[in-house]
């Protein structure tokens, strides 16, 4: 039938299009670069590949669907995840995910599961294979983009401002330093070319020669093929040569993708990779696929790795000092003259981001206690550690960022969607790497081994489990053996672990999410590890349809080609169904330009530029609290400016439209802190513009920002924010304790002390005073002019 065959064609190149055009995806007009352009390109894909599958089945007059080994631990991950949306401390971020990346949230984790078994009941060996193939082009364009701005040339610059170099990033974008690329941080791409090198590490050993070689033989007789194996000697076999081909192309891209890991300068990735090598090359050691030439594979590409990092630098502290950049430093150190002390690295860059990923961690296991079985909801992280994160946090240089993930993508899980969420997930990658080590033992173990042709079945040419090390396919245009579909295997089993390794110390973005669900289907497939008995196939009895399964069926379906009014009904409700998606998206795409738009006027100082842009926002996406969070400020910012110009009447008008979004907001969305703090801004800006009503505006900015510090008692600007509030309505005698708890939290934030000194100044306590600017003086900042002046008013 030539619709089903139409319906295979767009999932065929629906998935060449995800793993090709994914990583190189980004826009400059939505609000966020790279994540957000890249999780609107999986929605879109997805739901062209499965209204394409769903036809597929409607044509087809069944449901099929092919059973895997991770049908149970997937089935209960989606389960803990909507559970977990269902009682979230805010269903909506739970919904779509934290707002501008989504990747996470429980749509994108239903549409990578969708794509799992769209893979796994339409695609074969030969897609399986192409896909590959296109995942390392793409690897390929993403490197190439990357590695000039190392040097300070960035195409991306190029595109956005039509200069080739980094002008256009800021200092927290610094291209020369870290890499980044298409990926947008330079962690997200150390952990995608860590997921492709041990790939293009297998494509560049697969021998290409002798497959078209035994391609010829295997048309030999019984007795040819078993005197072709049993003279076959394994020891110096061209079976383990390298093709010159796989040498010259794929070796060269290895060493590309590895630079690119280099330069990103993370640890994270860094690790992972290296780990995920040691695997690779300790399976192919244990199973002796090489034997006599083991050594010189093994040191044929670990060798030039190290070679580059000796000559390019290394990401890992403790290893740097034996690259050639540090020891050229060292020696210069040595052979220069003597000059004023250099502040340490640290000291330059802050707090090291080990000592605080594990101050994020130890907040994460507390947020999990309080809601151990299903966590806080999915992807709510950001909420949740507000409430239990550390004091030590606030003597960080990050103390005043907000983490809307642990760095951990486990203490990620188990905070959000608690212990049946991390126990679903860890039995994913539990089973998976059970098949894929059994599948190991099961399968090489021929490969030691001499065939025993005596015990091989006289009506076949030789028994499967001893024929399958050599057999030979066509696919995608090469011939390729038994051998290196397992070379293959290796090599994707290798970048699973490292996307464990590197999650362990960040967490999963888009494209690494896609092959965290899709490595287990590429492995099943060329494996052969998927029965064509285990499929779930429901005849469609409405129809009139009750159809065996097998050959017989399928021989029914090609026989009976006549589509009924039913299955026409059906494929126009798919149709209008894909359609409203695609219509939903498309309308969410261009609200959040126009919010991007709307929200950098309104940093910029524009505010009445930027009301327009977040109507539109507002309008085509009446459901996102972040859109009405922002015009509610916007209008608040208006109506203070009408107010000082005395146009009383507009301004009242903006202003009950502002009060009115933001008590919207803070009622559906009660356990978001950051509108409850927009809420404060927004009080507080009005009393700047409304003298006349400025104590009730403080007042309900009080109120807000004490419901702020309930939900994060030891956020230090909250809580220096509530004292200075309360010390602007007068009350002293309020305002002292609460900043002295934020010097207690904090004992570095000048801020708070000369808040408290004032205070103390007014409530006529002089001398505390006086004794919290000395404080200033002698441990935050000696040279501080503006506490100087104070003490000399006051004569010290």
């Amino acid at each position: 039938m030539k619709l089903v065959s139409y319906c295979n064609r767009v999932i065929e190149y629906s998935f060449y299009v995800l793993f090709l055009l994914v990583p190189l995806f980004f826009a400059g007009a939505p609000s966020e670069l790279f994540e957000f352009p890249k999780m609107w390109l999986t929605f879109v894909i997805t739901i062209l590949i499965t209204s394409s599958w769903f036809a597929k089945m409607i044509f087809q007059r069944r449901i099929h669907i092919q059973r895997t080994p991770l049908d149970i631990p997937l089935l209960l991950f989606l389960i803990a995840n909507i559970v977990s949306t269902i009682f979230s401390l805010d269903p909506h971020v739970s919904l779509w995910g934290f707002y501008s990346r989504f990747n996470g949230g429980l749509l994108s984790i239903i549409s990578y599961i969708f794509l799992y078994y769209a893979f796994v009941s339409n695609l074969s060996i030969k897609h399986a294979f192409t896909i590959l193939k296109v995942s390392l082009f793409a690897g390929l364009l993403v490197a190439v983009w990357g590695l000039p701005s190392h040097f300070g040339w960035d195409p991306t610059c190029y595109v956005f401002r039509g200069s080739f170099d980094t002008t256009c990033w800021t200092e927290a974008f610094r291209p020369t330093i870290r890499i980044f690329s298409t990926l947008g941080q330079p962690a997200w791409l150390a952990a995608y070319m860590s997921v492709l090198i041990p790939i293009a590490i297998a494509f560049a050993m697969k021998n290409s020669k002798l497959e078209t070689r035994n391609s010829k033989q295997s048309q030999n007789t019984n007795n040819q093929n078993s005197k072709r194996f049993g003279n076959l000697n394994l020891e110096n076999s061209n079976l383990f040569r390298i093709s010159d081909f796989g040498f010259r192309i794929f070796l060269p891209i290895s060493l590309l993708f590895y630079a690119c890991l280099t330069y990103t300068d993370t640890r994270g990735g860094f690790i992972g990779f290296w780990i995920a090598n040691l695997v690779f090359w300790a399976i192919i050691h244990l199973k002796k696929l090489f034997r006599n030439n083991f050594l010189k594979y093994f040191l044929t590409f670990n060798l030039l790795f190290l070679i580059f990092n000796f000559f390019s630098g290394i990401p890992i502290s403790q290893l740097s000092g034996f690259t050639l950049p540090e020891l050229s430093k060292n020696t210069q150190s040595i052979d220069a003259t003597p000059t004023k002390p250099q502040p340490a690295a640290g000291a330059l860059g802050g707090t090291d981001s080990g000592k605080i990923r594990l101050l994020v961690w130890k907040g994460a296991i507390d947020a999990w206690k309080e809601k151990p079985f299903f966590g806080t909801g999915v992807e709510t992280f950001a909420y949740a550690y507000y409430k239990s994160r550390p004091i030590e946090h606030n003597l960080t240089s990050e103390w005043d960022y907000l983490y809307n993930k642990a760095h951990n993508e486990y203490l990620n899980y188990l905070t959000t969607t608690g212990i049946f969420g991390l126990g679903s997930y860890l039995a994913i990658v539990g089973v998976f790497l059970f098949q894929g080590l059994k599948y190991l033992n099961s399968k090489l173990e021929t490969r030691n081994s001499k065939p025993d042709f005596a015990k091989a079945s006289s009506g076949n040419a030789i028994s499967k489990e001893v024929a399958s090390p050599f057999r030979s396919f066509s696919v995608g245009g090469f011939r390729i053996s038994d051998f290196g579909f397992r070379i293959l295997i290796f090599g994707l089993i290798a970048g699973y672990i490292s996307i464990l390794v590197s999650n362990f110390f960040g967490f999963s973005v888009v494209i690494i999410n896609l092959y965290f669900f899709l490595i287990p289907a590429f492995v099943f497939i060329l494996g052969g590890m998927l029965s064509p008995e285990k499929i779930l196939i429901f005849p469609n009895k409405k129809l009139g349809i009750n159809l065996p399964a097998g050959k017989a069926g399928n021989q029914e379906l090609r026989e009976n080609k006549k589509i009924t009014a039913l299955q026409w009904l059906q494929i126009v409700i798919l149709l209008l169904t894909s359609y409203f998606l695609l219509l939903s998206l498309y309308r969410y795409w261009v609200a959040d330009i126009a919010y991007a738009n709307g929200s950098n006027l309104n940093k910029g100082g524009a505010p009445q530029d930027a009301y327009p842009y977040l109507v539109q926002a507002v309008s085509l996406k009446n459901n996102e609290p972040i859109y009405k969070d922002e015009l509610s400020l916007n209008m608040g910012t208006l109506a203070a400016a009408l107010y000082l110009q005395k146009d009383a009447s507009s301004a009242a008008e903006l202003k009950n439209q502002a009060i009115a979004l933001s008590d919207e907001v803070v009622r559906d969305h009660p356990n978001n802190i950051v509108f409850w703090k927009s809420r404060v801004r927004l009080f507080y800006t009005l009393a700047q513009g409304d003298p006349a009503h400025e104590k009730s505006y403080y007042a309900k900015a009080l109120k807000s920002i004490e419901k702020s510090q309930e939900l994060a008692p030891n956020d230090a600007k909250i809580s220096y924010n509530l004292g200075v509030l309360m010390g602007q309505t007068g009350d002293f005698k309020k305002a002292i304790p609460v900043l002295e708890n934020t010097v207690r939290i904090k004992p570095n934030y000048r801020d708070a002390y000369f808040a408290l000194g004032l205070f103390y100044e007014e409530a006529g306590e002089r001398e505390k005073a006086i004794q919290a600017y000395e404080y200033i003086l002698k441990n935050i900042d000696p040279q501080d002019e503006q506490v100087k002046e104070s003490l000399k008013s006051w004569g010290k």
